[in-house]
């Protein structure tokens, strides 16, 4: 692409989403770097409509939804020269041949992790303050539970906490849990002690982690080697009264390992996220009172989407001013996360 000429960017977006990411101001700003077409299939880049766009793209701007029906971005879009993807992985629209011939790849992975982090400190602070068990058993007794009732050792200070994973999640959770008196353990195959003690936090293997933290917040990415990782075993060393909190994948965790934990009574859990993502009718994950379910909520959602939105305006302004991205996804990034 040559930045003395005036570029072509794509959106193909559904119409839906496009107007929850982008604000009026955002918009007009995207409108002035470049020349702006709207896709006429939303997200489906194999649309006859869509594909005539893409022939002439030099920017093309996705996010959730959009889909290239398994062919290859390079054979869509022959002149493209960079993806500007408004949500977290890229995986599903490129490709390493892609990466390899040159197509500049950005992704909003940092600014969704945001809401994501933030959502995994909330839940950590109450449960470290036992708020779970404090709310059943209220509920239960109708009136205020003894402290025999509730975890030995509740409260945040002193708290430790374990991390399982240094995403970018991961990382930002850390870096919100700085201010607080709480020991932080973190899990990562590609963190090592100097990393890990930068983030604030002391590198542990998982069984250790799993062992002795009193909250354990899951944020590795689902890959073949991370499917599963969370086992029965490791299920079971989690101390009696621990929350284990999910904002990552559901597939990362034994699901009938931890039904039976929950069932138990003996730890309380937050899953944002569950496999399958909509538990069975049938599940006793509905009805668990140690269980607390949200709607993959986690992630930007309402007004967030503007952050979203923003900073990918900010980076096809980047590229037209032939400057680097902001938010870069290379090789070796590309091939750790999912």
């Amino acid at each position: 692409m040559n930045r003395f000429t005036r570029w072509t960017a794509v959106v193909a977006l559904r119409d839906d989403l496009r107007n929850r990411l982008f604000g009026h101001r955002s918009w007009e700003r995207l409108e002035r770097c470049a020349d702006v077409r709207i896709s006429p299939a939303g997200g489906d880049l194999t649309d006859p409509g869509a594909a005539r766009m893409l022939r002439e793209a030099d920017v093309l701007v996705s996010g959730w939804g959009t889909t290239t029906g398994g062919r290859a971005l390079r054979e869509l879009a022959p002149r493209l020269g960079a993806l500007v993807h408004t949500a977290g992985s890229v995986r599903t629209l490129v490709d390493d041949a892609d990466l390899a011939a040159g197509v500049a790849v950005s992704s909003q992975a940092d600014n969704n992790a945001r809401p994501v982090a933030e959502y995994a400190l909330a839940m950590i602070l109450l449960g470290g303050k036992a708020h779970f068990a404090a709310q059943h058993t209220y509920r239960r007794r109708r009136a205020a539970p003894d402290e025999s009732e509730l975890p030995a050792g509740r409260g945040t200070y002193g708290l430790r906490v374990g991390i399982v994973g240094a995403s970018r999640t991961g990382r930002r959770v850390c870096e919100l849990l700085r201010p607080f008196d709480m020991e932080v353990l973190l899990h990562d195959p590609y963190a090592d002690e100097a990393e890990a003690a930068r983030l604030g936090a002391r590198s542990a293997s998982l069984d250790e982690l799993m062992a002795s933290c009193s909250v354990v917040s899951l944020h590795a990415p689902l890959l073949d080697t991370t499917r599963g990782m969370i086992t029965a075993d490791r299920l079971r060393l989690l101390p009696d009264g621990a929350t284990f909190v999910n904002t990552a994948r559901g597939a990362l965790v034994d699901q009938d390992a931890l039904v039976a934990e929950l069932a138990s009574g003996r730890i309380h859990a937050v899953l944002d996220v569950t496999e399958p993502e909509v538990p069975e009718p049938s599940s006793p994950l509905w009805t668990l009172p140690n269980a607390v379910l949200t709607p993959h909520t986690a992630g930007s959602a309402g007004n967030e989407l503007r952050r979203l939105g923003d900073g990918a305006v900010r980076e096809v302004e980047r590229l037209t001013r032939g400057e680097p991205l902001a938010h870069p996804v290379g090789q070796e990034q590309f091939s750790r996360t999912a």
